[in-house]
């Protein structure tokens, strides 16, 4: 049993009496040094054959003494292999004491030291990695549950390094699960991917921000070096948060997106003959990727020089209010297609009181209404905007200081509600808009 233990270490190992012959010599030792066990085992000492003459007596008497000094002792040398090569070895010898307590031996343990340093990096990088890297650094095991966590991932999901391990990732995310878990399944199965992956998750954490975050994540498969056959122990998830590089590139995106529709619409409207046409093309090229439907109403017989409303402005006035709307434009609802004018019948739209269209009116700004998370029934019906709306964005047009009316865009439940950029946005729009309604003279015709 003792050689078959001594045969199967990953350490070279070798052993002398207190004569300083070898008593043992392991495969490792064989492979490393081409020595067999046949050819090692009886001689005295290393003089000669695993040792330059030159260095044998510094080099065995570093070994020997282990056997006069308490614990192990570490030595660098030089070695011989059987075909002649020089192999630099690090070795750890201590004494092995008889039953008497007296120094009856040394074994010395050894290993080229390329291969050692290699082991030392290795182990070096791990504590780097879990203990001072700026990324965050997660071993998830074969069960896809994290195993290690280092403090920069523990910061990052929200929750501490302990309270984290063993969980499922379900229980870490709300969002992105899946398309995490699919990816460190398929790093499971096929190996390390070529390059990063950015996922889009959203934290579970209560003491986290209920946002979405991108994490750009590297994948690598973990795999035991001592099994005959690879086997996965799990995989090393590299990521880091570019949550605010990613929407500052989005945002970069959109705005160069904007600016080339006005820019094209300005372009389009220019080859109009007919001004109400113009406003139907600025509406068009506005509802790409920017909403679903478009509305314009305009004000039945015109505002004040000061821009405010009439007196008869209240919300849900009669129909011959000075400020009742009537329909001027208007997206299809069902087909897609361009915007189109619709007749002169001078008969408002009828709105109610409170609606969106009047008190962007009354403030002579914008406004912006959701049906929030949970829809309600006839909520669209009810502001009279087509069914699946679930968010509007109301902007008043004005030119040469008066208030001609309202052009409305609405978004359906596929779109995020409106934010302020949304609205800056729809008051360019808006104001050309205004402009090509004032140059047809649309507002006194209504």
């Amino acid at each position: 049993m003792l050689a078959a233990l001594l045969d199967g270490m990953d350490a070279a190992l070798c052993a002398f009496g207190a004569d300083g012959s070898v008593t043992h010599w392991n495969r490792e030792a064989e492979r490393i040094l081409g020595w067999t066990a046949d050819e090692a085992v009886g001689r005295p000492g290393l003089a000669g054959w695993a040792v330059r003459k030159e260095d044998a007596d510094e080099v065995e008497a570093r070994l020997l003494a282990a056997s006069r000094s308490p614990g192990r002792q570490v030595h660098e040398f030089a070695l011989l292999t059987k075909d002649g090569r020089r192999v630099l070895v690090r070795t750890q010898s201590s004494a092995v004491l008889g039953p008497d307590g007296r120094a009856a031996g040394v074994y010395c343990a050894f290993s080229e030291v390329h291969t050692q340093i290699d082991l030392e990096r290795s182990i070096a990088l791990s504590e780097a990695l879990f203990v001072d890297a700026s990324w965050a650094v997660v071993l998830v095991d074969a069960d896809l549950r994290p195993a290690v966590v280092n403090a920069h991932a523990a910061r990052a999901l929200g929750m501490g390094r302990t309270a984290v391990l063993g969980r499922p990732l379900g229980d870490l995310l709300t969002q992105g699960v899946e398309e995490l878990e699919s990816a460190l399944t398929h790093v499971l199965a096929e190996g390390t991917p070529p390059a990063a992956a950015e996922l889009w998750v959203t934290l579970r954490s209560d003491e986290a921000e209920a946002t979405r975050r991108c994490w750009r994540s590297g994948f690598v498969r973990l795999a035991s070096p001592l099994a005959e056959e690879p086997v996965p122990l799990g995989v090393g998830w590299l990521f880091q948060d570019v949550t605010d590089a990613k929407r500052t590139e989005q945002e970069s995106a959109l705005l160069r997106f904007r600016a080339q529709q006005l820019h094209r619409a300005g372009r389009a409207a220019g080859e109009c003959e007919d001004a109400a046409e113009a406003a139907a093309v600025h509406l068009d090229f506005a509802l790409a990727g920017f909403a679903d439907h478009g509305l314009v109403d305009v004000v039945r017989g015109g505002t004040g020089e000061d821009g405010g409303a009439g007196e008869g402005s209240g919300l849900g006035a009669p129909p011959d209010s000075a400020t009742a709307l009537v329909r001027a434009i208007a997206s299809p609802a069902g087909a897609p297609g361009p915007s189109e004018a619709v007749p002169p019948t001078g008969i408002p739209v009828a709105y109610g009181a409170g609606h969106p269209a009047a008190q962007a009116l009354e403030r002579c700004g914008s406004v912006r209404a959701g049906a929030g998370p949970a829809v309600a029934e006839g909520w669209a019906a009810a502001r009279k905007w087509p069914d699946g709306t679930v968010n509007g964005l109301c902007v008043v047009l004005r030119s040469r200081g008066r208030t001609l009316g309202v052009v409305t865009f609405l978004r359906g439940p596929s779109r995020r509600p409106f934010d302020r950029a949304d609205a800056a946005y729809a008051e360019d729009v808006a104001s050309r808009i205004a402009a090509a309604l004032d140059l047809a003279g649309g507002v006194a015709g209504r």
